[in-house]
This record gives C-alpha cells, sequence and structure tokens, in this order.
C-alpha cells in the first residue's frame, strides 16, 4: 500500500463517525498533490446538498482528530467539501444513486476513434459498466475507465 493510500484511509477512518453523526454521507477522501502541496480532502454529502456551515462543523472537528492522531508527515492543507454535480462515480452506493441516469464516460484509450461517451447506465458490475447510447447498448471494462460521473444537462 502507498503512503497516500496510508493517508487517506486512516483520514478516512477518522472522517467517517464525524460524518455519520452529523447525518451526512462521506463521498470520497483524496490526498492529493498540487501546485507543489499537498491536499488533504473530503468530501461530503446529503440530500439537497452540504452548506458551508455543513462543511465547517466537519472540518473543525476533523482538524482536531488529525491534531490528535498526528500521522501525516507532510504539511498539508485540509479541505471539507461538496462533491459537487460533476463528482465521480467511485463506490457501489454511487453506481446505485445513479442508475438510470445519463452518465458521462471518458476512457484512457480510444475505442472506435472516440474517448468520450455518453449514455443511460443501465448496469455494472465489479468489472464493467453498460450505458444504453442513442438506443444501442455499450459495455466498458472499468480498467478502461479513466472516468464516469453522471452528465451535466444544460
Amino acid at each position: 500500500m502507498s503512503r497516500r493510500e496510508e493517508y487517506e484511509q486512516r483520514a478516512e477512518a477518522l472522517l467517517t463517525p464525524i460524518v455519520d453523526s452529523n447525518g451526512f454521507e462521506l463521498v470520497d477522501v483524496e490526498y492529493v498533490k498540487e501546485a507543489g502541496e499537498w491536499y488533504l480532502r473530503g468530501y461530503i454529502d446529503k440530500p439537497g446538498g452540504i452548506t458551508v456551515n455543513d462543511c465547517e462543523t466537519v472540518s473543525r472537528a476533523f482538524s482536531d482528530k488529525l491534531d490528535e492522531e498526528d500521522f501525516i508527515d507532510d504539511s498539508y492543507i485540509m479541505e471539507i467539501s461538496s462533491p459537487g454535480l460533476d463528482r465521480p462515480l467511485k463506490k457501489e452506493k454511487d453506481y446505485v444513486r445513479s442508475m438510470g441516469k445519463l452518465v458521462e464516460i471518458r476512457t484512457y484509450r480510444p475505442i472506435e476513434k472516440q474517448k468520450e461517451f455518453c449514455g443511460i447506465l443501465t448496469a455494472y458490475d465489479s468489472n464493467s459498466v453498460t450505458i444504453e447510447e442513442d438506443g444501442t447498448p455499450r459495455t466498458f471494462e472499468k480498467k478502461d475507465i479513466a472516468l464516469i460521473r453522471l452528465a451535466i444537462e444544460f
């Protein structure tokens, strides 16, 4: 397990009870380097959406826990935020919630000369995702998918 994965797992273990006790959902935790800075991000949600005050409540409690545990060697910036409308589907519950909805898929390599696909999510399992694109089912291996998320319709 990489250091990044270890930090994400430990942070998730600390963050989950805080999020649960507030009636929110923990969508994701990531530890990433951007523009030379490390960021530890927690994404939370609830029906109707997350407010700035919700993020502040979780952030304060999480910050205290991180100070107590002090397991991250690097200096980092901790953020708690909403995952946004364009959040990626990562976990089982994301796929369940998105069944029957329009999703956007980007692949690592071109498939039939294209890398972007859009269709209704009709099925998924641990290895594949199926969408209906213009009435035609199309199945992708998860290992070939760089990104899958709800499509934003304007």
